[in-house]
């Protein structure tokens, strides 16, 4: 008979809790973000999350992938891509962190060999010109 009457006051202190949790919250990430914007950093940036996609800096691809920036082209990427892809297959006790990385890092690397590509049309024709 006496559940009743403690399980109404343990499901009032939950609420009561979660209400709390709502509105104290929002308001810490907008402290956050102003103390953020006080120390200069990017608004944008600040309201970035941890789940965001971030992209992987360019000479650690060049690590991940073990090429030099003045070696590099688009079939050696695909052949450092296959060898330490297949290299750290889950099946065959590699790790999927590991695949990640060097997914993302040739990902960024193809990036980067089109970006260079694009410089070298703008030369081209500047050059004709």
């Amino acid at each position: 008979m006496a559940i009743g009457p403690i399980a109404r006051v343990v499901v009032q202190a939950a609420v009561m809790g979660i209400a709390i949790l709502a509105k104290a919250i929002p308001r810490a990430y907008g402290a956050a973000l102003n103390n953020a914007k006080k120390g200069g950093v990017d608004a944008t940036k600040a309201s970035e999350g941890y789940l965001t996609k971030k992209k992987m800096n360019l000479d650690e691809a060049f690590f991940v992938m073990n090429i030099e920036k003045a070696q590099v082209t688009p079939e050696l990427i695909q052949k450092q891509y296959d060898k330490y892809f297949a290299a750290n297959a889950v099946e065959k006790g590699g790790s999927f962190y590991v695949q990640s990385k060097i997914y993302r890092a040739k990902e960024q690397l193809d990036e980067f060999i089109k970006e260079k590509e694009k410089e070298q049309e703008q030369e081209q024709k500047t050059e004709g010109e």
